[in-house]
């Protein structure tokens, strides 16, 4: 299993990222699937799920900003991140449930600074 994140980078507050993750060895279109970020010297925080029947929850932090979505053909996750705060700078981690199963990505870094 293989959950492959990418899209992070640096901005300036106010700027706007796409996160996308890759995912394979598991039957995609079933999984519940979540974005969740990690501040330094902070707990890893769930930041949006999206169910394979496309209900979508978000945390009040990422409310009216952050779109979660996902392409089942394309087994591919993704957070579109608008307005972004200082706040949101963290490592951003995919992650899959699939029954007692779940999986994590290695993570991608979001700096939003100016």
């Amino acid at each position: 299993v293989q959950l492959v994140e990418s899209g992070g980078g640096a901005v300036q507050p106010g700027g706007s990222l796409r996160l996308s993750c890759v995912v394979s060895g598991i039957v995609f279109r079933v999984a519940i699937m979540d974005w969740y970020r990690q501040a330094p010297g902070k707990e890893r925080e769930l930041v949006a799920t999206i169910t394979s029947v496309y209900t979508t929850y978000y945390s009040d932090s990422a409310k009216d900003r952050f779109t979660v979505s996902r392409d089942n053909t394309a087994k591919t996750l993704f957070l579109q991140m608008n307005n972004l705060k200082p706040e949101d700078t963290a490592t951003y981690y995919c992650h899959a449930r699939g029954g007692a199963d779940e999986y994590w990505g290695q993570g991608t870094q979001v700096t939003v600074s100016s």
